[in-house]
């Protein structure tokens, strides 16, 4: 089998689609897989040993322009692929394995696929996880039922990502951070909307009560997240700020991916650096406001997830739409640290 997987476009779900990968090696043990994906994706990619190849997606997400797609298909139509699985559900993300020929083509039922897709799979709700509608494509049609087909979560293969511990010395070096202490993660943005982020002072109040239990903190995201991580610290007690460390905005994706690995124990909005997390070996405690754990957990050996019982979550939405941010507001910090403790 020559593989071409066209990946998810989120940082998590590109982490979470590794299982899919792991599965099919494990069916396929000389199979050869290539993921086509955003370039922000592609170092994730190259820490998952299963990939032979990250092609870089050129086109951006909504962008559709079928003559670029018409393109790419024919160009990679030379590489010979006998299988793709789709795993965006878009008849978009479906177009460039149609256009490249490949025979056997593998994808849940979505926006208007019919044609695009040879193998269309039509029940993706009768499984209840993420992982598992990736996972249930690499097996056949008429033995995916539902999620017992699989035999539930803990039976799946879990997303683990590489370390080369060398990289992570010099990426530790290079932002001059010692472990002379242990480090708890902390990363409190959210590229999906402020409905999944836990409030600055509450991490503060766990970032302040961790330093006083002897640990030093490091605060994780992407240059949005810059403003939110300098309050953080600037609410932290004075005496305890020399032993947070901001490092939003100043690593790589694949930085911040050898950093979290050094951390013991990382507390996480529902967000792509949750799933990272999660897959470098981290007890993650993760926080759910507007989403739910039921349908896209950390996939941890070692999980704690902390929410609130309030009626109107889960609601997946970006903002509040009742205005009041309650699920996360009134999460307080004391139920994190006792996890952390």
């Amino acid at each position: 089998m020559k593989i071409l997987i066209i990946g998810p476009s989120w940082v998590g779900d590109m982490v979470m689609s590794q299982s899919l990968y792991i599965t099919l090696k494990q069916l396929h043990s000389k199979a050869i897989i290539d993921v086509m994906a955003p370039v922000w994706c592609k170092p994730i990619l190259e820490r998952m040993p299963e990939v032979n190849q990250a092609i870089e997606m050129p086109l951006g997400h909504g962008d559709i322009d079928l003559f670029e797609r018409r393109r790419l298909g024919k160009q990679l139509k030379a590489n010979n692929y006998t299988h793709a699985y789709i795993c965006p559900n878009s008849a978009k993300s479906a177009l460039i394995p149609w256009f490249a020929d490949i025979p056997k083509r593998i994808g849940w039922k979505g926006e208007m696929r019919y044609g695009l897709l040879n193998d269309l799979r039509p029940n993706k709700k009768a499984f209840q996880y993420m992982v598992e509608r990736y996972v249930a494509l690499a097996h056949p049609k008429s033995e995916m039922i539902n999620s017992n087909s699989l035999g539930g979560l803990n039976n799946l293969p879990r997303p683990k990502l590489s370390i080369d511990t060398n990289t992570q010395q010099a990426t530790l070096a290079k932002f001059a951070l010692s472990m002379e202490k242990p480090v708890l993660g902390l990363c409190p943005g959210a590229e999906f909307g402020p409905a999944k982020q836990w409030p600055v002072e509450h991490y503060a109040a766990v970032a302040n009560e961790m330093i006083n239990q002897g640990h030093q903190v490091w605060l994780f995201g992407s240059a949005k997240d810059k403003e939110t991580t300098e309050t953080i610290k600037s609410l932290v007690d004075l005496d305890n700020q020399a032993k947070v460390f901001n490092l939003a905005g100043n690593t790589s994706l694949i930085e911040a991916v050898d950093l979290l690995a050094a951390c013991k124990t990382v507390v996480s909005n529902d967000s792509g650096l949750m799933h990272v997390a999660a897959a470098v070996g981290c007890h993650v405690v993760g926080v759910y406001g507007s989403t739910s754990p039921k349908y896209t957990p950390p996939l941890a050996e070692k999980v704690d997830i902390v929410s609130t019982d309030i009626k109107c979550r889960p609601c997946f939405k970006r903002e509040c739409p009742l205005g009041h941010l309650k699920c996360l507001k009134d999460l307080p910090p004391q139920k994190v640290i006792s996890r952390l403790l």
